[in-house]
């Protein structure tokens, strides 16, 4: 047994759950903070956020994590997501226009999940070549993207293409590239706990996420 481990385990009798948390996760190697902090916009809430991308295959391989997180989080706490655009080669800056088009026409949440499979499953909305496993050429742009809205929702092409550019939705994407930046996303998916505690590369595990999240949204609890 190293010493940290033979520490933890002479003082847990003594610490409170949320104590011996704080002698788990360690500055540097399971969090980093954001500096400077970005307050959350939900009033009364801590909110975790995720920042991903529909062109980012990793993204796709963790939503039943994402869904533990949602699920696990108590009730003063929220999940939300922020779009990047930083790699132009696979589609990124399109797809963060079309997810926050969507977010806008109130469709985004519901169909998170099937978009992510019409790209990286069914092929429907055609990020990669088949044969080659490398993007498409060309790459999809927003009108695939419509389309497949229009194939499940009331909100016609046309309509999600006009919405989409509109200053707005320009708008919402100039936010989201500044969050990005604030929040020093080395890469997606990342998660951060109430614009302050970025999860870091030490956290090697699904449990081990869940519980370091819950964990920073306990610390937060007194500041909503």
């Amino acid at each position: 047994m190293d010493r940290r481990s033979l520490m933890l385990g002479l003082l847990a009798p003594a610490l409170s759950p949320l104590a011996s948390a704080q002698l788990l996760w360690q500055k540097d190697e399971h969090f980093e903070m954001v500096s400077p902090a970005m307050p959350p916009p939900t009033p009364g809430k801590v909110e975790v956020t995720e920042v991903f991308s529909y062109g980012c295959p990793y993204c796709f391989g963790v939503l039943p994590l994402v869904e533990r997180i949602r699920e696990s989080l108590p009730d003063y706490a929220v999940m939300n997501y922020v779009h990047a655009s930083f790699n132009s080669a696979e589609a990124w800056p399109m797809f963060q226009r079309a997810y926050v088009t969507a977010r806008a026409l109130g469709i985004a949440e519901g169909l998170h999940h099937a978009l992510f499979s019409a790209i990286w499953q069914t092929g429907e909305v055609r990020l990669l070549n088949p044969d080659t496993g490398r993007p498409a050429q060309p790459l999809p742009n927003i009108a695939h993207v419509a389309a497949f809205y229009a194939r499940r929702t009331a909100i016609k092409e046309p309509e999600f293409l006009e919405r989409s550019r509109q200053p707005d939705i320009d708008d919402a994407v100039r936010r989201s590239d500044m969050l990005v930046k604030a929040y020093g996303v080395p890469g997606t998916p990342c998660f951060i706990v109430n614009g302050k505690y970025r999860m870091a590369k030490g956290i090697r595990s699904s449990d081990d996420m869940v519980r370091a999240i819950n964990h920073f949204v306990r610390l937060e609890k007194n500041s909503i």
